[in-house]
């Protein structure tokens, strides 16, 4: 069985990078932060406007963004919610935001860090007792949220390449340790901390630590710690429940024929933790506003989601590491980032941000390709706009 939300094959590939749109080769290089970034364009109305009209690259049925920070305001939409009503998308429409899913379970290992509940440096194997074999006893806290745990890789899962396979697995269904297993045959990839490989495993791992620290399901502890003192109501962690209550924006997959199927509903269970939340672009605005203005972390704890592994530590393809605890870092045109992208079938998203809050966005659209490499033009159209001076930058 395999989740729909997207193939463990991309996770090791494309995924890496946190999704296509920061890999090598687009738009969005990942690296160090530059000494002295060039000042924020003011905002570019009639380019972000265009930027998400254009529902042809990639192929999408609509997007949404919100632009903040003390740098300038905007907000748009394009597109329909719902291909047979033609309704438009509005702000209080609900999307699938994958793994931005990894923020809210970073913020709140951290916290219970803060409280020492749990410790960075404290084996996985110790925390979770049974689940993890004896030779992986060198992966602690610390590797699974940066990404450095050198787990193997997933064995004896499907891999829908298709349309088609994805709706013939999409409601599979999966129990945490049976997801796990899938990731425990073999030796480690590499020594834990001395490599980084972006894996979505790491944060079922993490929401597994969280549930037994806690003692309650790590959605009852983002909503206690996160959503109720944010007032973040329009962000749900849905368990068991395949479909999105209220308004939301439907996704869609383009069928062999042409057609487009409605991917809206399928089985969350093998991205619990790392990719099953739903969430608003606004609550999601919300979020990176609270978490970089220290609301949710202590200073120490919270330097931790802007602080990437040693320059010795690089990613498999041999590129800078540009994961942090709970974050991944982007430099646009000199510009540096901090956020999360996220995608699951027939919806991607990007919440970024400066560290100092001049420039916030959230992205949210709707591409029907199952995976054809295009996903990410919208992401990159907008990054540039929002970090492009004069003579700098363009796609």
């Amino acid at each position: 069985m395999t989740s729909t939300h997207m193939s463990r094959r991309d996770f090791a590939g494309i995924a890496m990078s946190g999704a296509a749109v920061l890999a090598a080769g687009v738009v969005l290089p990942a690296g160090r932060a530059a000494a002295a970034p060039p000042p924020l364009p003011p905002l570019d109305q009639a380019g972000l406007r265009a930027a998400i009209d254009d529902l042809a690259h990639p192929p999408s049925t609509a997007a949404q963004l919100r632009v903040g920070g003390t740098g300038g305001h905007w907000y748009g939409t394009s597109g329909v919610a719902c291909i047979r009503t033609r309704r438009p998308v509005t702000a209080h429409d609900k999307v699938r935001i994958g793994s931005v899913t990894k923020v809210f379970v970073a913020t709140v290992m951290l916290q219970l860090v803060s409280e020492g509940r749990v410790a960075l440096d404290a084996s996985v194997r110790h925390v979770l007792p049974g689940l993890l074999p004896a030779r992986f006893a060198g992966v602690t806290v610390a590797h699974l949220l940066n990404h450095t745990s050198g787990l193997p890789d997933h064995i004896g899962i499907p891999e829908p390449d298709t349309a088609q396979e994805v709706f013939r697995h999409r409601f599979d269904h999966w129990t945490p340790q049976e997801w796990v297993a899938t990731a425990t045959h073999g030796p480690l990839k590499f020594a834990p901390g001395t490599r980084q490989e972006y894996r979505g495993i790491n944060y079922v791992l993490a929401a597994l630590i969280i549930d037994r620290v806690t003692g309650r399901p790590y959605g009852e502890a983002v909503a206690a710690r996160i959503l109720r003192p944010l007032g973040l109501a329009h962000t749900v962690i849905p368990g068991d429940a395949p479909g999105i209550h209220g308004r939301h924006v439907h996704g869609y997959l383009a069928m062999a024929d042409g057609g487009l199927r409605v991917i809206t509903a399928y089985d969350q269970s093998s991205s619990r933790g790392e990719g099953d939340m739903i969430s608003t672009t606004g609550d999601l605005d919300r979020l990176l506003a609270a978490l970089f203005s220290g609301e949710l972390l202590p200073p120490e704890l919270l330097q931790l989601m802007f602080t990437l592994p040693p320059d010795d530590v690089r990613m498999l393809d041999g590129s800078p590491a540009r994961y942090s605890t709970g974050l991944q870092q982007a430099v646009v045109n000199g510009v540096t980032l901090w956020g999360k992208t996220g995608e699951t079938y027939g919806y991607k998203n990007a919440a970024f941000s400066t560290r100092d809050q001049q420039r916030r966005f959230v992205l949210a659209y709707h591409p029907t390709t199952v995976r054809d490499g295009t996903e990410s033009q919208m992401i990159a159209r907008v990054a540039d706009l929002l970090t492009r001076t004069a003579g700098t930058g363009g796609p």
